[in-house]
């Protein structure tokens, strides 16, 4: 299993980061779109509205004919995964918090740690940023990243209920 590192997002990993944030909102049935992924990956980094986290193998040499690491423009490696946070506030607790709005990682790295090391490296970070708490949702058919997520000491809320509305775009 390779030594997974995380470091934090820069611009000049969107070509690497839009292919797999694509490769995300197809997992939740959106159509693939990898100039509206790059586009609002962009943005966001441009007005620091998120914080972008990979998770990084080193690169390693593959057979012939296979392709170990896809988009392995990372000078540090290949990219196996990500994660988004969004900062917000908690009124209740009137303190900062992060939202884990994304977390993917390549269906050819699960099982690597790389989900893990997004995580801690998630929590790490919002410990250094002042945050109380990171509040995330999950489909409730994705087991698997449910027991991650409890394995590493998240609680599943099952006081509130989430609410969504879309919005009409006039």
């Amino acid at each position: 299993m390779p030594h997974i590192t995380t470091r934090l997002a820069t611009p000049a990993d969107l070509d690497v980061l839009a292919p797999l944030f694509d490769a995300y909102r197809q997992f939740y049935a959106q159509p693939a779109d990898l100039a509206l992924a790059r586009a609002f990956l962009a943005e966001r980094m441009q007005r620091q509205e998120s914080v972008i986290l990979l998770a990084v193998a080193p690169a390693v040499s593959a057979a012939p004919g296979t392709d170990s690491c896809i988009d392995t423009s990372a000078e540090d490696g290949c990219v196996m995964g990500f994660c988004q946070l969004y900062p917000t506030f908690c009124s209740v607790e009137a303190r900062p918090i992060y939202a884990l709005y994304d977390l993917f990682v390549r269906p050819e790295a699960r099982r690597s740690g790389a989900g893990k090391a997004l995580l801690l490296a998630a929590e790490s970070l919002a410990a250094a940023h002042g945050k109380c708490r990171m509040d995330l949702t999950t489909a409730r058919t994705n087991l698997t990243a449910q027991a991650a997520y409890e394995s590493l000491g998240w609680i599943r809320d099952d006081v509130f209920f989430a609410y969504s509305k879309t919005v009409p775009t006039p």
